[in-house]
This record gives C-alpha cells, structure tokens and sequence, in this order.
C-alpha cells in the first residue's frame, strides 16, 4: 500500500480516538458537535468549505476500514479541500508542507448528532516557523473557524 495511505488511515484513527476521549472538546484539536444527522451535517460541512472559497477534492470513507478493525462507527468521513493554486504554490516552494496538503477536516456519526474534528492549522506554525507562511496559517486558522461554527449552528433543514 502508498505511505500517503497509511499517514491517512494513521491521522483519521488519532482524531478518532482523541476525538471519542472528549466528547465536547480534545485539547490541541478543533471539534464542533452539530445537532444534525450525519447525511445533514455532511452536507453542512460541505457546503460551509466551498462557502470560504475551497474545492473538495476527495471524500474518504473511514468505516469500511474501522469495522475490520473491530471498531464500531455509524458513519465516519475525511474530507479533504483546498485551493488548487495556493497548494501548488505552497508545495513547490515549501515541499516540506505536503504531508499536511489537501486540508482536511474529519467528520462522524454519534446517534443523532455528528461530529466534526481537525487539527488546527495554527498547529503548523510550531513545525514551520517561517514568518512568510505565518499569514496562510492564520488564514486557513480563520475558515476553519467559520467552517466549524457554521456546522456547529446549523441546527436542520
């Protein structure tokens, strides 16, 4: 299997678990509980992306992987986005950022709600101090906010 894989399958299984460690809040992540159903919520989240001006560029289903585990999930999705330009920018002139490209944002099913969780962006200033990409973090820090609260207050249709 591609490395990219196993990093991917690796990050969802950790947001997962912190995730499932602290209902309302993990530290060091960004989560939101919306009070829709999944297929809602998905939608939502969806929806609150393409609003900041982002492009999905992949959905990937967690569930069929979790339940050969063992690991019972309802519904469980990485949803993953960016702006082509700034990504290619980005990754040409910092190759070292690609591990963390497309932006990605985890969301899954408990009961009737759903859950939405995500490393914060500003996380990556500690790993790359260079003041030139301080902005874009700050930036991608901000949508993710908007993106989270957006899912977090959007009660149903």
């Amino acid at each position: 299997m591609k490395p990219l894989y196993w990093l991917i399958r690796a990050a969802a299984l950790l947001c997962l678990a912190l995730s499932l460690a602290a209902p309302a809040r993990a530290e060091g992540l960004l989560m939101a509980r919306s009070q829709q159903m999944f297929p809602e919520a998905m939608t939502t989240l969806q929806n609150a992306i393409t609003a900041r001006g982002y492009t999905i560029t992949r959905l990937q289903e967690v569930n069929e992987n979790l339940a050969k585990m063992h690991f019972k999930s309802d519904m469980y999705r990485v949803v993953f986005f960016g702006r082509y330009d700034q990504i290619d920018a980005l990754t040409r002139r910092y190759p070292e950022l690609i591990p963390y490209l497309p932006l990605s944002i985890t969301i899954f099913a408990e009961g009737n709600q759903s859950i939405v969780v995500a490393m914060p962006p500003r996380a990556l200033e500690e790993m790359f101090p260079d003041p030139a990409l301080r902005p874009v973090f700050e930036g991608w820090q901000r949508d993710y906010q908007a993106i989270f609260d957006r899912v977090r207050e959007t009660t149903g249709f």
